[in-house]
């Protein structure tokens, strides 16, 4: 295949929005959000771990302690794909991540 018609290809398929999570197994502290692209989220999120550069300091303590066997890394829930492309999925994201929040009931000491 052709590396220009594989990138045409990748850009312009449709990506899986969801919801994620990263959860701090020991502790159960968690990281719940949502994204366009959930599971390269996820990926950027590891990448800022590995590297010492995630924006949450806690989170950041808690992976340089712990490492990486620690945690874990899940999508919980996507949005279904839509005929239109077009359509901007931030407030169906924003209201599956507060109905995830609600069904986990994570303790606000608990939320990173």
């Amino acid at each position: 295949m052709d590396r220009k018609k594989a990138v045409r290809d990748y850009k312009e398929s449709a990506r899986p929005a969801g919801v994620y999570r990263v959860q701090h197994i020991p502790t159960g502290r968690t990281l719940l959000g949502s994204s366009p692209d959930a599971p390269a989220m996820l990926n950027r999120i590891r990448f800022q771990l590995q590297t010492k550069g995630h924006p949450n300091r806690a989170l950041q303590t808690d992976w340089n302690s712990d490492g990486p066997d620690a945690f874990l890394f899940e999508v919980v829930d996507l949005l279904p794909p839509t005929e239109n492309e077009v359509k901007d999925p931030a407030a169906e994201l924003a209201a599956l991540e507060e109905l995830w929040q609600d069904k986990l009931q994570i303790a606000e000491e608990l939320r990173y």
